[in-house]
């Protein structure tokens, strides 16, 4: 299972869906020889370089997998780590660093792996490797999240991902996707947890999923289809929960 995920992700998957590979060092020559390496392991992949810990903090870019020189003037590697760590919780990170004391500080941002220059290309491709089957078994896992219904005596899987808003209507729970509408005997309450993150409670009888948000003011929430209201109280949080969405997905975001 793991063999086919490094296979899967080495590979790429092309538009949108391609794996994003950011390296932060602040050497040229090791920026171009780890970029060459991980353009001959994944050839499909976008691959972003950055040569300070404040260039990439800026950088507008979304990395699903970072490599990330600890000793770098300026911010160093442990402390970017960091505050990208607070925007980016499915950040695979791996350290690279010539000097093995920093290994303990590592665990501390979640690190996913640790490189002591120099490093052999099988050592950097095996690394690779098993950071790629982590990202597509995490990017598998929140594809195929999923909601089982009894709705018109059938029992329905509804793909999370589908979902672009939930609301309550004469004491059922109406699920909107895009081509069609299920209703259901539930609480919007166990849908919103079982969404997670990903979703946000505007009013009391609604659901949406960030995902599908066209734009939004202070009053209503326009979906790409449907638009929901949005309670005064919950407007401020709402902004802030999206603008957190869009930092931690890549996604740019309408307003």
């Amino acid at each position: 299972m793991r063999q086919k995920q490094e296979e899967r992700a080495l590979r790429g998957r092309g538009g949108r869906d391609k794996m994003r590979i950011a390296i932060c060092d602040d050497e040229r020559n090791v920026r171009e020889i780890m970029a060459e390496r991980v353009k001959s392991f994944c050839p499909e992949a976008e691959v972003f370089l950055y040569a300070s810990g404040q260039e990439l903090l800026a950088s507008e870019k979304k990395a699903d997998i970072l490599f990330l020189d600890i000793q770098m003037p300026g911010l160093d590697g442990m402390e970017t780590a960091g505050r990208l760590r607070e925007r980016n919780k499915g950040l695979i990170i791996i350290f690279v660093t010539a000097l093995e004391e920093y290994v303990f500080q590592a665990f501390d941002v979640g690190a996913f792996h640790y490189l002591v220059k120099p490093f052999s290309e099988d050592k950097f491709a095996s690394v690779l490797r098993s950071a790629a089957a982590q990202y597509e078994a995490c990017r598998e896992e929140k594809e195929e999240r999923h909601l089982m219904i009894q709705s018109g005596g059938s029992h329905i899987k509804i793909r999370l991902r589908d979902i672009i808003y939930a609301e309550v209507f004469n004491r059922k729970v109406v699920i909107h996707k895009a081509a069609e509408d299920i209703e259901y005997y539930g609480k919007l309450s166990d849908l919103e947890r079982l969404a997670g993150e990903d979703f946000f409670r505007p009013h009391r009888a609604f659901l949406v999923n960030f995902q599908y948000v066209v734009k939004y003011n202070a009053a209503e929430i326009t979906l790409e289809k449907g638009t929901v209201p949005i309670s005064k109280k919950n407007y401020a949080v709402f902004v802030k929960s999206y603008l957190k969405y869009n930092q931690r997905t890549g996604s740019g975001g309408r307003i």
